[in-house]
């Protein structure tokens, strides 16, 4: 998930995907952060839901009152951070991979993800095997830079038969 929020912000801020840090935060309070020039930071933080962000999706560029419980920062004490750990989080490394490909790439990462949990959730593939599939979906997949939709698109459904076709292996392994 992480990782696709890279390539959202990559795309939704026209920022360098060399400019996007993950940090690892158990405690799910902060959701975003910028560093602006001065070296100053702003964070939005919430509460560990969705229930704030999906209400103002919906209500932007207004605010719904009540989308989530108040934040009490002083109930909950310290804030922990640290560096991701990209062999326990290998799909990292495979989105900014994608970003750096560019094209096409972005979109088959995600199609590949996609079809894989889903397989995982259905018991086909084991967790690590989620990684593997788009490692090797993305390998294969010779990028280019989309002139229309319909190129997105043949991307996505070329991306979903192969991984299905990975799936179908990996699932003699388990």
């Amino acid at each position: 998930n992480k990782g696709l929020e890279i390539i959202e912000a990559r795309w939704l801020f026209d920022v360098d995907a060399d400019l996007i840090d993950v940090v690892v935060h158990p405690e799910s309070i902060v959701h975003s952060m910028v560093e602006y020039r001065d070296g100053s930071v702003i964070s939005q933080m919430g509460t560990p839901d969705m229930k704030g962000p999906i209400a103002y999706a919906l209500s932007w560029p207004e605010r719904l009152d009540g989308g989530s419980p108040r934040l009490d920062l002083a109930e909950m004490g310290s804030l922990t951070f640290y560096n991701p750990d990209t062999d326990k989080f290998p799909a990292l490394k495979l989105c900014y991979k994608a970003l750096k490909i560019g094209g096409t790439a972005p979109c088959v990462l995600s199609a590949a993800n996609e079809l894989a949990v889903e397989a995982f959730l259905a018991g086909k593939i084991g967790f690590m095997m989620i990684a593997t599939i788009v490692e090797r979906v993305l390998s294969i997949h010779e990028a280019v830079e989309p002139k229309g939709i319909q190129q997105v698109l043949d991307a996505d459904i070329w991306a979903r038969e192969v991984s299905a076709k990975e799936i179908m292996k990996m699932e003699k392994e388990v």
